[in-house]
């Protein structure tokens, strides 16, 4: 990595970071423009680097691979670059930090902290232990509106935000330590929300072990009760059909969990309320498949009674039947076809096996 390079790519962030600054001080300036332009900033944040932009923000070694790239997807953002930005040369995001802190009660504002300053948070020492509980508080309102911005659009936008608060801060006790006590548990709590959508069940045995850092007085169960608890509730708020199906892909996760009776029960009322057509859920026929698949495998005892009264009341419905024969005539077509198509397949496998031999 050579100087000139180096000073090129801070000068460039350095005039992002002017840009924004203005955008701010508008936004300051003129209250009928300040959430629009808030808005604007926001997006702009978000937006992936293109090509042109990534040769001139990104340090490359002799190799040509970026230190800043180092643990964010291929598909970096401009909030990735900042944030890092900002934690490496501190003294260049304090201008934006003193602005948002005049705009605090704007819409948005809370979520461009959150993409800009989360590792500064973390990685950069702060004194004032009034000033880091403001901090930590917007922090996690931001992230907590940012998450849910890639709910609503089923992105991953925000992927690499999620990954370095779970991997960075909620699994190293040292870093966590350094927001408030409150903002650790939300922090905690919001990560349960997520983890799922985020594709990061692979750390949910190690993230679940650091729940002993809360007073248990907060605590209703065990670290898996509180986790299961907050899923629940989540799945209770998807309203978008791909993200509710992949939640429940990934709900196989759960077992072996050590669940309490209230607990466990709560999941299955959460799972049953999926399982029938009509109100108060409305889930689609691929929603009630999938969450009957994911009952029979977390609770194995009663599948049969439990399918038998399902079937039960939906005899209760009339106006389901038609639909209800119909799926049932296409299952049993598609299985007698697929049924006939492997049979021929073996046939032809078995005629040709000779001629093998043969040659």
């Amino acid at each position: 990595m050579t100087r000139a390079s180096s000073a090129t790519s801070s000068g460039y962030l350095d005039a992002l970071t002017q840009e924004m600054e203005k955008k701010l001080q508008r936004a300051l300036a003129s209250q009928s423009q300040t959430l629009n332009l808030l808005q604007e900033l926001f997006a702009d944040l978000a937006l992936e680097v293109d090509g042109r932009a990534r040769g001139m923000i990104l340090l490359r070694d002799e190799d040509g691979v970026s230190s800043d790239e180092d643990g964010i997807q291929n598909n970096i953002c401009f909030y990735d670059v900042l944030a890092n930005h900002y934690v490496k040369v501190p003294g260049s995001g304090k201008p934006i930090l003193d602005l948002m802190v005049q705009l605090w009660s704007q819409s948005f504002a809370s979520n461009i902290f959150a993409l800009l300053f989360h590792k500064w948070l973390f990685e950069v020492q702060l004194g004032n232990s009034e000033v880091l509980f403001r901090y930590s508080s917007a922090l996690v309102q931001g992230v907590t509106n940012v998450f849910w911005i890639d709910i609503q659009t089923n992105t991953r936008r925000f992927f690499s935000l999620f990954h370095y608060l779970l991997e960075e801060v909620a699994l190293v006790p040292v870093q966590l330590n350094k927001i408030a006590p409150q903002a650790q548990r939300d922090l905690y709590l919001l990560l349960s929300r997520f983890i799922f959508f985020y594709n990061l069940v692979d750390k949910l045995e190690f993230f679940l072990k650091q729940f002993h850092v809360f007073p248990t007085a907060f605590l209703a169960g065990g670290p898996a009760d509180i986790f299961v608890i907050e899923l629940t509730d989540q799945l209770q708020r998807l309203k978008v059909e791909p993200v509710l199906l992949h939640y429940l892909s990934q709900m196989k996760a759960l077992q072996g969990l050590e669940l309490k009776m209230t607990t466990s029960t709560r999941l299955k009322a959460c799972l049953y309320s999926f399982t029938s057509p009509g109100g108060p859920m409305y889930p689609t026929r691929a929603v009630r498949h999938a969450v009957w698949d994911v009952l029979d495998f977390l609770f194995p005892i009663g599948t049969y009674p439990r399918h038998l009264i399902s079937l039960f009341f939906r005899l209760l419905y009339p106006w389901y039947w038609p639909s209800s024969c119909w799926h049932f005539i296409l299952s049993c077509i598609r299985a007698v076809l697929y049924s006939i198509l492997r049979r021929i397949f073996a046939t032809w496998e078995n005629l040709k096996k000779p001629e093998g031999n043969s040659d």
